[in-house]
């Protein structure tokens, strides 16, 4: 399969992802990537969030492919039941942030928690960080398992954003491609 025939779903964390994130340089770099919207950046509504994964999914065209990060990665799990069947093909899942903890962002209300953890119909690849601030590895490996998303030790990456200097992030990029040639339409 060749990356025309697939959709690229870009999914971002809270805030969006800025003009360094490996995101938005992979959105401009990826012919077939798009960027699902979110209604608000900076508010952590589960239904508006999954509501809005789905929607894109749904109306795509071509086959997806997931490429989340963050509050992205983790709306995915709400947002796959709504998910046409059939319609993605593969999920890139990148630095899940861990909404069961409370105070994850504090002074950022959310009903993220629980985050689901029934096995996804697509196959996935999360790629976690040793010490991302905002979900420990062991939850992450955890959710990998439980979702059936083969895992990806990213060492100590911290939350794989632009903050942490993962601006290109080829490493990343070359990982998606290795991932894309598994998938099959």
């Amino acid at each position: 399969m060749k990356l025309s025939d697939a959709s690229i779903l870009i999914v971002p964390g809270f805030g969006d992802s800025g003009p360094d994130h490996w995101q938005t340089r992979w959105e401009q770099k990826l012919s077939t990537a798009h960027r699902v919207r979110q209604p608000n950046w900076h508010r952590a509504d589960r239904a508006q969030w999954a509501g809005a994964i789905a929607a894109a999914v749904n109306k795509a065209e071509k086959p997806v492919v997931l490429v989340t990060h963050s509050i992205g990665t983790a709306a995915i799990p709400h947002a796959a039941p709504m998910f046409a069947p059939g319609k993605v093909i593969g999920g890139f899942l990148v630095g899940l942030s861990d909404w069961n903890r409370e105070e994850l962002l504090p002074g950022v209300p959310h009903d993220f928690a629980p985050l689901p953890r029934e096995p996804f119909s697509f196959p996935s690849l999360l790629v976690a960080s040793r010490n991302d601030p905002y979900c420990d590895f062991e939850v992450a490996a955890d959710h990998a398992n439980a979702w059936g998303s083969a895992l990806v030790d990213a060492g100590e990456a911290g939350h794989i954003n632009a903050e942490s200097g993962h601006g290109p992030w080829p490493e990343g990029l070359l990982r998606f491609a290795g991932f894309f040639k598994t998938l099959k339409p």
